[in-house]
Formats: structure tokens, sequence, C-alpha cells
């Protein structure tokens, strides 16, 4: 049974409501009042809530060794400066569904409200989960935008007159909250362009404007107009390998020999610079040559940007086959003797120099592709134990992500552990959006008529939608249905803001976004970072060119 109040700014109770069926709203008072409406859930008793609010909140959401500071849930106690607290309450545009989930019981409900914007919170009161809905949104104990500093607290409310009544869409169900975050079967007739003139694009665009001949590398980033580039390298994840083989792919099947020559030339530059301890490198920097990644110590290499960089290696093979090899050894090498893999590497010996999260588990699809199914069987069996997955990306530390899903999903295909690769994917897709956001129209991605449905939440640190969730379409493809029509939607997002001429949506032809922002995050809503960057155009030219195949 759901407990029905309406709240004043402050939290207190509000009289002169009337609630029919749980759904139904009437103010019956004399005179206007601003109110806000919150329909909330008692669940049973445990020492375990099990939080989730889709691309938003994951259990405790932060490890407590995690250097990057964001919204936390600790049992009885509230830190606002660490952002700590037993309560959270979130906008719905935060949330990949909006819906709020815990141990015995879930909400689900829409982004759009006749109050407004909805909103979806939980506390933990006396060894009890308590799960609500709000009507419209309250942002509490703080707002988070992104940074390490708490915004203070956004609470709206609505002006009710005498007699108003509206009602609520609210879904109730049994915490199930894979039935309830099923995706859809059907296609959305998003994209701008067709999977072939994507491919030709993405092509021309990584080409274009993040290849550079001396030495060969792809960069980074460089800025809508062309002129500004961040002139790094890394191997994999956000430039590199993997989108080198994508521009190779690409370049052999139609013909281009620029392509080729500039995709093979950037695999040789990789291939040819291994770290003393036999791994790669993790990055290339025009001011340092090769050196470490983005973490603090300057001694490690990130083991998923690693693993992904040797996967693909491999799969070029030829020339550089031996490279992505030598990777692979060090993985085994240091492999425990209950089949974890290290979550990074000492660059100058190949050690284990971390074994917090499970970013080692992106080495199995290498493994794999080597010949070494057995210890990749290993190493599978360890990570199926987990519910959720942590720490793949180099930038948020041990927080939950996408790109967690995204490696989980690659690791178990690979193993053809399909039930575990399943699990992986349902995991996965609480991050993907369910819905179109309701974006104003004088923004630049309510001008255009982004359809947000199909994209992924990058992570509880991260708000904004981005595409990496492409890097798995082949692995989605087949896991059958709904997987297979998920990968598809995403596709079909993507297929959105890649720029078709010079000047589309300020961009250069062939350039696409990193950040498409949804909520209140990193800046204003409905909003683009304005920036092309290697991997999301590598990330399209990738899962084109495997439909293309």
């Amino acid at each position: 049974m759901l407990a029905c109040s309406a709240l004043a700014p402050d939290g207190t109770p509000v009289d002169g409501f009337t609630f029919d069926g749980e759904r139904t709203v009437t103010y019956e008072g004399a005179a206007a009042v601003d109110a806000g409406i919150r329909l909330m859930l008692e669940l049973p008793a445990t020492d375990d809530p099990r939080w989730l609010v889709p691309g938003v909140f994951y259990g405790e959401n932060r490890a407590a060794g995690c250097t990057r500071i964001y919204p936390r849930f600790t049992a009885g106690g509230v830190d606002l400066a660490r952002m700590e607290s037993d309560a959270w309450s979130f906008r719905a545009d935060r949330c990949a569904t909006p819906a709020v989930f815990a141990r015995g019981g879930g909400l689900v409900t829409s982004e759009r409200s006749p109050l407004g914007q909805s909103g979806v919170g939980f506390a933990y009161r006396t060894g009890r989960p308590t799960i609500w809905l709000d009507f419209p949104y309250r942002e509490e104990p703080l707002r988070y935008d992104g940074s390490e500093t708490p915004a203070s607290p956004d609470v709206q409310t609505h002006r009710w007159q005498p007699g108003e009544c509206v009602t609520l869409d609210v879904s109730v169900n049994d915490g199930d909250w894979r039935r309830a975050l099923r995706p859809g079967d059907e296609l959305l007739q998003a994209g701008w362009v067709s999977v072939e003139e994507a491919a030709e694009l993405a092509a021309w665009g990584l080409y274009r404007w993040h290849f550079l001949p001396d030495p060969p590398r792809l960069v980074e980033t460089r800025s809508f107009d062309g002129a500004d580039v961040r002139d790094n390298m890394h191997v994999a994840w956000v430039s590199g390998v993997p989108y080198a083989y994508a521009l190779l792919r690409h370049g052999r099947r139609v013909g281009n020999d620029d392509y080729v020559g500039a995709a093979e030339a950037v695999l040789d530059h990789v291939a040819a610079n291994l770290a003393p301890g036999g791994t790669f490198w993790p990055q290339w920097t025009h001011d340092c040559g090769w050196s470490w990644g983005w973490h603090a110590d300057h001694s490690r290499a990130h083991a998923r940007t690693l693993a992904d960089a040797a996967l693909f290696m491999l799969r070029a093979g030829g020339r550089w086959d031996a490279a992505g090899r030598s990777n692979v050894a060090v993985a085994l090498r240091t492999q425990r003797a209950d089949g974890a893999l290290p979550a990074a590497h000492h660059l100058e010996t190949g050690d284990a120099a971390s074994w917090e999260g499970t970013a080692g588990m992106s080495w199995i699809p290498a493994l794999v592709a080597a010949g070494h199914r057995e210890e990749a069987q290993r190493a599978g069996a360890y990570y199926a134990r987990f519910d959720a997955w942590c720490g793949a990306p180099e930038d948020v530390d041990l927080a939950p992500t996408s790109e967690d899903g995204y490696a989980a999903v690659a690791a178990f295909v690979a193993l053809q552990e399909w039930a575990t690769a399943r699990r992986a994917a349902d995991w996965m897709l609480t991050f993907r959006y369910s819905y179109d956001v309701d974006f104003a129209a004088d923004t630049t991605l309510g001008r255009y008529g982004f359809k947000s449905r199909g994209a992924d939440q990058a992570s509880p640190p991260n708000q904004h939608l981005h595409a990496f969730g492409l890097a798995c379409l082949p692995e989605m493809l087949q896991l059958g249905e709904p997987y297979r029509t998920s990968a598809l939607q995403n596709l079909e997002c993507f297929r959105q803001f890649v720029a078709r001429y010079d000047g589309d949506f300020g961009a250069q032809r062939g350039m696409t976004a990193e950040r498409y922002l949804q909520t209140d995050c990193f800046g204003p809503k409905g909003t683009l970072d304005p920036l092309s960057h290697a991997w999301s155009i590598g990330v399209l030219l990738h899962a084109c060119e495997e439909l293309l195949a």
C-alpha cells in the first residue's frame, strides 16, 4: 500500500489533499498553495537494501575507497561534504528509466507528469528501506552537478488551485527490476542517416580530423571547428587500436588506400612500442611520448585499456599478432589461482598493481582470441560470481559504469556463457534510456529533435549520455531478443548527430560528440560538448562495419 502525502518546500505535510486509489490527487483547500506530492512504499526490514535507481544509483554506489566523489549511500550517517547520506532524491531525467528499486519492491513512473518533471527517492530508517516517487521532483540532500562540490538542494513544487485534480503515472512491482526494465522490441526511426552513410561519414571523420601521421596517431579530441586538438592517444578506450582497426576494416571493404594506410600506421606505432613489462604503454602524448594513462600512479597501466588494445591487435592479426600476444602473456602470468586477473599492471614489470574492482575481466576476450580458453574460463567463473561490476574506465576509479556492463557482456559472450552474458546484458541495460527525454525547443538537442531512447548513461558520477555501448553491439546481436533490438536501437540513436556536412550542428563533416547533456549535470540540459572524440566516431564505425560485414 502506498502512503500518499502533500509536502511543502521544507518537507512538512500540507493539509487539504485527498487521494483516490493512490494515483488521483485532488486539492480541496480554499486558497492556492505550493506543494508537491509524494507516493511512498515502505519495504520489509533488511540489512542490505540493494538500491537501484537505473543509471544513477547502484547499491552503496561508491566504494569507501573510491577516489571520485559523487552520491553515496551510508546507513545511519550523513556527510554532505563527501556526498554521503542515508536518504536521496533525484530528478527523473537523471534516470535511464524513472524508477527506484530496493529489496522487496519497486516504483516506476514517467519523466513528465501533470505537475512537472517527476522524481524518485529512497531512505533507510530503523532497518527498513523506503522508496518513493515525487511529483514534481525534489533533489535532496544536495544536487549533484558533476563536480565534487555539493550544490544546494533543488526542490520543486506545483501551485495548486482549489478543486484541482490530477492523475499520476505510477506502477508498483515486487522489486524484480529485470522484468520491469525489459527493453522494447521496436526500432525507433531516429537515425539521420543509413548505416552505410554513417560508416562513410565516421570513416572520413576519423581519418580527416583525428589521424595525424608523424608519429601515426588518432588524437583524442578536436573542437567542432577543427582548430583545437588534444594531441594524446590512448592505445584503447578513448582512442587507439580498436578504432584504427575499425578504420582498417572499412578501408579494406570500400577500397580506400588512404584509410588503410593510416590505420596500419597507427597499429604499427602502437605495436612497436611495448613497455618494459611486456604490455602496451597506456598512452602516447605530444609532450611526453609513450607514458602512463590518467591514473595518478605513473607506474600503472589500466587493465581494460591494455586488454582492449590487445584484443583488436589479435583481430587485426598478421604483423600485429605478436604485440597482442605479448600483452596476453602478461595477463596469463599474473592470473591468480582463483581465476581473477589484475585490474592494473606495473609498467616496468607487468606484475599486478591492483586487484580492486573488476576491470581485469576485460582480458577474457583477448585470452579467448589468443587460444587460452581454459584460463579464460577460470577467469569467467570468478567474475560470474558478481551481481554488479565496477572499475572499467580509467577516469572514475571504482564507480559502477555502463562500460563495466559492456566489458561483462563481451567477456561472457566470448566464453559462450549465454545465461551469464544475458544477466550481464540485463545489468548493462539499466543504464540504457527507455524513453525520449523532454528537451526544451530552444536547446540544441531540442531544436534537432534528438531522441534519447537507446542511449546510455555513462555512469553515476558521469551523468551524460554516450555512445560507448556500440562497442559491444556485435556481442549483443548474438544474445537474441530483446538484446538484439536494443543494440540496433543504440545504433539508431547514434546515427543522430554525426555531422553530414561542414557546419552541421556547428561541427565538421564526420564529427560526433561525446557528451549529450540530458539532465542538470556538467552544463545546461539539452546541450552538446562542442568536441569531436576519436572513440565516439570509432565505436560508431565499429558498429556499422559489423552490420555491413
